[in-house]
């Protein structure tokens, strides 16, 4: 699976979990961290927790697991990396402060609508 794949997955897994301002920036050519980093909030510390067990266990069915995890514990800000694909789950106020979509403001924003408007097995439209 290449990290489009991956990154598609995860973020079907925290729409699906209703995760708030799911933003992908593309970090290819800004920095060697990986490809994508997948920012998303959640209303609480269970919802973060949610968060962070659906886009594991979404990746754990294609047998990825994260390299490194952290934050679970205080879930103010949880990290899975998973090599290529970064993803960030914050509560409001910790992503407010850390704003990390402006820390790299020169990464590319993905367009995730395609992947927000499909359904298990196909597409809500058709």
């Amino acid at each position: 699976m290449n990290s489009k794949e991956l990154m598609a997955l995860i973020v079907k897994a925290l729409d699906d979990k209703k995760a708030k301002d799911i933003e992908v920036l593309s970090m290819e050519g800004i920095s060697d961290i990986g490809d994508y980093f997948i920012i998303a909030t959640g209303n609480s510390t269970t919802q973060l927790k949610a968060l962070a067990d659906a886009a594991e266990e979404m990746a754990a069915r294609n047998e990825i697991t994260p390299h490194h995890s952290e934050g679970y514990q205080t879930a103010i800000w949880i990290l899975q990396d998973y090599g290529d694909v970064v993803l960030h789950i914050f509560n409001t106020e910790t992503r407010g402060f850390y704003s990390l979509e402006h820390l790299w403001a020169d990464a590319t924003r993905v367009d995730i609508s395609e992947i927000l408007t499909q359904e298990e097995g196909g597409n809500k439209n058709g």
